[in-house]
């Protein structure tokens, strides 16, 4: 299964112009572009790891770009938090756990 960086689609209307607006392991703040819906993501484990011969296209560590979604991994705390083909199920680059997204606090603003 291919990894890359996270994807997420605003939970308000669906697009993946999301951007985060915090710092890093604050309060994972996001806000759509589309609409101006912000939200808040984290993980929660989804069961398994990654098998050994999938864990070289992971990421170890945080996104490059600092307004790209990010959020942290359920079991280890590590921004390393990848996304699947599909785009889930999520994956971390540290300690391989699979991960599932959990969106919150969905607010419109405008």
């Amino acid at each position: 299964m291919p990894f890359g960086p996270l994807s997420v689609a605003c939970p308000a209307c669906g697009s993946t112009d999301v951007a985060y607006s915090c710092v890093p392991t604050c309060c994972f703040n996001h806000v759509c572009a589309a609409c101006r819906a912000s939200f808040t993501i984290s993980t929660v484990p989804a069961g398994g790891e990654v098998p050994l011969a999938e864990r070289a296209g992971l990421s170890a560590g945080p996104p490059c770009d600092p307004t790209a979604p990010t959020t942290s991994c359920a079991r280890c705390g590590s921004l390393a938090v990848s996304s699947g083909r599909d785009p889930e199920p999520l994956a971390c680059g540290s300690c391989y756990a699979l991960l599932a997204l959990r969106l919150e606090d969905i607010a419109r603003n405008g």
